[in-house]
C-alpha cells in the first residue's frame, strides 16, 4: 500500500476513534450504550445524560475538530509564505489582537458592548470584540506589508505588535476589577467547550469557509516553496498571495480565539508533525493531512483535559505545550545540526 494512502487512512481512523472517545469520556461516567442511544435519538435515555452528551460533549468534540484544523492550516500557510519553521498565528500578534479585544470587552466594559441603541453581552460580545481586535492587527500588518517587502522584517513587526498588545492587556488588567480579571484569566487558559450547539452553525460556517479559501492557495504555496524569483517567473503575485493568506489566517485565528481562547502550539507543531509523517513539500498533500492532524491533536488534548481523574476540566493551555514544546525543541536542534 502507498505510504500516503496508509497515513491518510490511519489519520481518518484516529480522528473517528478520538471523536468517539471524547463523547464517551468525562467527569460523569455514562455507559457507552447510553451515549450512542442519546446520539441516535433513543427515547429511554436518562434526560441528564442526554443533555451532557448532546449539549456538552458533542459540541466540544466538534469544536475541537474545527479549531485544531483551523489553527493547523494557519500555521502551515504562515510557515510556507514566510519560510520560517517557527511561524504560527500568534507570531504576528493576531492572537494577541483578539486578546486585546476580549480584554476591552471583559475588563473595561464588563462583558457588555453597546453602540447607539444596540447592546450585546456574553458570548456574542466576546466574539465580536475578539474578531475586531484580530482584524485591527491584520489591517496593521497589511499596511506594513505594502511598505516592507522583507518577510523577516514583517515577522519582527508582527512580534512587536504582539508585545504592544500584551502591554495593553496588562494595563487593562491592572485597572480592572477582581471579577473582570478572573473572567479574562479563565478565558486565556483555553477551552473547547465555549461553543454551544446553537452557536455551532456560525462557528462551523466561518471555519469551513476559511479552510476552503486556504485550499485555493495550494498552487501558489507550492510555487513559493521553490523560491520567490521562481514564483514571480510563473506569474505569482506574491503580495496578493501573502495578503490573502494573512486575511484567511486572521479570520480563522480570530474565530477560534474568540470562542476557545488563545490556544497555544497547535498551529506551530502540527505542520511539522505532518512533514515528519509525509516528507513532501506538495501542499496538495500537506494541507489535507494538516487538517486531519490538527483535528487529531486538538481532540487528543481535549480528551486529556476532560478525563475523569481530576473530577473536573483542566485548562487547555496546560496540555497543548506538552505536545508543542518538544516539537519546537526538535526543530531548533534539527536546524542546528
Amino acid at each position: 500500500m502507498d505510504r500516503r494512502i496508509f497515513v491518510f487512512s490511519l489519520m481518518l481512523l484516529v480522528v473517528a476513534t478520538l471523536f468517539m472517545l471524547n463523547l464517551l469520556a468525562g467527569a460523569i461516567d455514562i455507559p457507552a450504550k447510553e451515549v450512542f442511544s442519546a446520539l441516535f435519538g433513543g427515547e429511554n435515555v436518562k434526560q441528564s445524560w442526554a443533555y451532557i452528551v448532546l449539549e456538552s460533549r458533542l459540541p466540544q468534540a466538534i469544536t475541537s475538530v474545527l479549531s485544531g484544523s483551523a489553527l493547523a492550516v494557519s500555521g502551515l500557510m504562515l510557515q510556507t509564505v514566510f519560510r520560517n519553521p517557527l511561524a504560527d498565528p500568534s507570531i504576528f500578534g493576531i492572537s494577541s489582537g483578539a486578546g486585546v479585544g476580549v480584554a476591552l470587552a471583559v475588563l473595561l466594559y464588563g462583558g457588555t458592548i453597546s453602540a447607539w441603541t444596540y447592546s450585546v453581552s456574553g458570548f456574542v460580545a466576546v466574539f465580536i470584540a475578539a474578531l475586531i481586535g484580530a482584524m485591527v492587527v491584520i489591517v496593521i500588518i497589511f499596511l506594513f506589508s505594502m511598505i516592507v517587502h522583507n518577510d523577516v522584517m514583517l515577522l519582527v513587526i508582527g512580534i512587536m505588535v504582539g508585545y504592544m498588545s500584551s502591554s495593553i492587556i496588562s494595563l487593562l488588567s491592572f485597572f480592572s476589577t477582581e471579577a473582570g480579571v478572573k473572567s479574562y484569566v479563565v478565558w486565556g487558559m483555553g477551552d473547547f467547550s465555549g461553543v454551544s450547539m446553537q452557536q455551532m452553525p456560525i462557528f462551523a460556517f466561518v471555519v469551513v469557509i476559511g479552510i476552503i479559501g486556504s485550499a485555493f492557495l495550494i498552487k501558489p504555496l507550492n510555487q513559493l516553496m521553490l523560491g520567490e524569483h521562481y514564483a514571480l517567473n510563473l506569474g505569482v503575485n506574491i503580495k496578493v498571495v501573502r495578503n490573502l493568506m494573512l486575511l484567511l489566517t486572521g479570520v480563522l485565528t480570530a474565530i477560534v480565539t474568540a470562542c476557545c481562547g488563545p490556544v497555544s502550539f497547535v498551529g506551530l507543531a502540527v505542520p511539522h508533525i505532518v512533514r515528519l509523517l509525509l516528507p513532501t513539500s506538495d501542499h496538495g498533500i500537506l494541507m489535507p493531512a494538516t487538517i486531519l492532524m490538527g483535528a487529531i491533536v486538538a481532540l487528543f488534548c481535549n480528551l486529556l483535559c476532560v478525563l475523569p481523574w481530576g473530577g473536573g476540566m483542566m485548562p487547555l493551555n496546560a496540555v497543548t505545550p506538552v505536545i508543542g514544546a518538544p516539537m519546537v525543541i526538535y526543530i531548533i536542534m534539527r536546524k542546528r545540526n
